[in-house]
């Protein structure tokens, strides 16, 4: 059998590598001679299906008591927590040698956890498939590893939560933060306050049903879900049915632009606590998790300052400033969330020194203010590094930590750090272009969450990467094909190879560089150029490494000489291919002409660094300043996509004499 081939993500807490692996035949078997119970047999019963589609050996899918002959025992001690909480036991310990396996977890989501590490154990060779002989004893390094979706501003169908979901528990993500309420839309049945959707929406909202079905969904696999109905600030959807609620007089509306908006719930009346007291009570009965999410993100005060009745009671109850109005309503509504058993989760805003010390303050301001939080003795989630719209790379992302070893809390401190959230905001992306914004960055992050801090490899991370997002698309995901069919769109040709050379060094600009160069709102087009290519492509990295390693010693290395004028030659063939795919296509024109011309001049560029590189001999007289500024005008934003691949054409044309 060849070497163990490590491809897992996220890496275990301790691996040891052994001699040979288990070959999968047909009389694979699974037995759990211990605790059974539905959602076990559910999930070794999805197992089986998988390493059956894996590796296309029929396995049968009886699953055995006595153990003395099954190829994979799975013992599990109990069920687990009736209701999975931030506590819940997720180790498992997994030995496989060339007779059998062996999986072993306390608790029903370990050996959820295991499965997950067992198949992505499976390698192959000339004979076939097989697992690795190994030995794994694993835990979560954090407890909350989160990805937050947010359907307000563009709402996402049931299918794609749940591919998502069972993306999540491949990458051993613990949490589904269901943001179901903003400015832009009410995307939950209520049925005590039925204008929330049915004036709320647009239509378009999950029912209670539809909602139960998520909840048992991600149960199966493993993943809380934590529901956020922002408030007292994003909250206009909630006033277009109940202005009574609203600091305003209204009439509403579904608000279409993006950003903060000045509209609040108010906070002076006991008939908003009321309210909320009916919601919240009735949502309990859809989300048994313990935690709820209040938002309570980005209220400027402004409606509030603007309603002299609520300047008056803000007076007469000694209420310095609108900060202070916002802490009287969290308060409130501490003490309904407290009555329907549930602990408050909320962003920055709400930490507050009167705050109760229950709550959990999630940071999308930063490290400094998640320790801040610890320091005053507050749970927290980090957030801040992991906003996905902003289009950072898989990198950025990955060597961001929420308790980095420099850190200067207190153990007590650090262990009031829960753990971190990957956050998907909705305004530039639909069901169509979900998958590709969230995978595979996703994965780095999730390995983040889990594995020791000392698992910080960027090329390692980059190498099993690319093999986990092709894992992921076998769940429906669709952030590797996605590409191709918004490329076909723009074009309106099958014959986009060209097409697919130009969109691999092209990445998104940020959510708000799209903001200030679109204008976009809830009722944009999301069919451009920029919705079609991926956020850090594999070029990235790619040509970072070859370049890297080409600039060591050029005139040796010709290996990655031949292949950087490869690659080079291959953009001035596409560049000419897709200059007349962008003619014939005034959609793509808007954002793609000068990007093409561009692109024709990076491959000169490049190839001529490399020549000059190689050959050892100077370059011409001005052409070095010319190049650079070359590659300055490419790196500014144009169309709504950038480049990836200007800092390594950058250090080739330094690199010359």
């Amino acid at each position: 059998m060849p070497s163990f081939n490590n491809t897992l993500m996220p890496q275990p807490e301790k691996l040891t590598v052994g001699q040979g692996g288990l070959v999968v035949t047909s009389s694979f078997s699974v037995a759990a001679p211990q605790f059974r119970d539905e959602r076990l047999d559910g999930a070794i019963g999805r197992m089986l299906h998988r390493l059956e589609y894996q590796t296309g050996v029929p396995i049968g899918k009886d699953i055995l008591k006595d153990p003395a002959n099954a190829a994979l025992v799975i013992d599990v001690k109990d069920a687990g927590e009736a209701v999975q909480s931030v506590d819940e036991d997720e180790s498992y310990s997994l030995n496989v040698t060339a007779t059998g396996a062996k999986l072993q977890a306390n608790t029903v989501v370990g050996a959820l956890r295991g499965m997950e590490t067992l198949l992505q154990l499976v390698q192959a060779n000339h004979t076939g498939y097989f697992i690795p002989a190994v030995s794994i004893e694993d835990t979560p390094r954090f407890r909350w590893r989160g990805l937050l979706i947010d359907v307000g501003r563009h709402f996402e169908p049931v299918s794609v939560i749940e591919r998502t979901l069972d993306g999540l528990a491949a990458v051993k993500l613990n949490v589904f933060h269901w943001h179901l309420t903003d400015d832009q839309g009410f995307r939950i049945e209520s049925k005590l306050y039925p204008k929330l959707t049915g004036v709320g929406s647009d239509g378009l909202y999950y029912t209670q049903e539809q909602a139960k079905e998520v909840v048992a969904y991600a149960r199966a696999r493993g993943i809380r879900v934590v529901p956020e109905f922002d408030m007292p600030g994003h909250s206009v959807s909630w006033f277009v049915g109940y202005p009574e609620i609203s600091s305003g007089p209204g009439p509403y509306k579904i608000r279409r632009e993006f950003g903060i908006s000045d509209e609040a719930m108010d906070p002076t009346r006991d008939s908003t606590y009321r309210f909320l007291d009916g919601f919240i009570g009735e949502m309990a009965t859809i989300f048994p998790d313990p935690y709820l999410h209040i938002g309570g993100d980005e209220s400027n005060g402004a409606q509030w300052k603007g309603n002299p009745r609520i300047v008056e009671f803000m007076h007469k109850h000694d209420m310095k400033d609108t900060a202070a109005l916002q802490a009287y309503f969290n308060r409130h509504l501490l003490k309904i969330l407290e009555k329907h058993h549930k602990h408050m989760v909320g962003w920055d805003e709400v930490l507050n020194p009167g705050l109760p010390k229950d709550v959990v303050v999630q940071s999308w301001r930063g490290e400094a203010s998640l320790a801040a939080g610890a320091k005053q003795g507050y749970q927290g989630i980090l957030s801040a590094p992991y906003y996905l719209d902003a289009m950072k790379s898989a990198e950025q992302h990955y060597l961001a930590d929420p308790l980095p070893s420099n850190s200067d809390l207190t153990p007590q401190q650090r262990s009031l750090i829960l753990g971190g959230e990957v956050c998907m905001w909705g305004e530039q992306l639909y069901e169509r272009t979900i998958d590709s914004r969230i995978w595979p960055r996703t994965a780095a992050m999730a390995e983040r969450f889990w594995s020791p801090e000392n698992v910080r490899d960027v090329n390692d991370m980059y190498r099993r990467l690319d093999v986990m997002s092709v894992r992921l698309e076998t769940f429906g995901l669709t952030h590797l094909t996605q590409e191709d069919v918004g490329l076909r769109a723009l074009t309106g040709t099958t014959g986009i190879d060209a097409m697919r050379v130009f969109a691999s060094v092209l990445e998104p600009v940020s959510f708000h560089e799209r903001y200030e160069g679109q204008h976009t709102s809830q009722l944009t087009p999301l069919d451009r150029l920029v919705d079609a290519v991926r956020p850090d492509p594999p070029s990235r990295h790619e040509m970072e490494v070859l370049v890297r390693v080409f600039l060591e010693n050029p005139s040796q290395h010709s290996g990655e000489q031949h292949r950087l004028l490869a690659i080079f030659a291959e953009w001035t063939t596409a560049g000419s291919k897709v200059q007349q795919l962008v003619v014939a296509s005034p959609l793509l024109a808007e954002d793609a002409t000068e990007r093409v011309q561009q692109f024709a001049q990076l491959a000169e560029i490049g190839s001529q660094a490399v020549a000059h590189l190689a050959s050892a001999s100077p370059a011409p007289t001005g052409w070095k300043q010319s190049s650079l500024a070359t590659l300055d005008a490419a790196q500014k934003p144009q169309g709504l996509v950038r480049f990836t691949v200007l800092g390594p054409l950058r250090d080739l044309v330094n690199a010359t004499q």
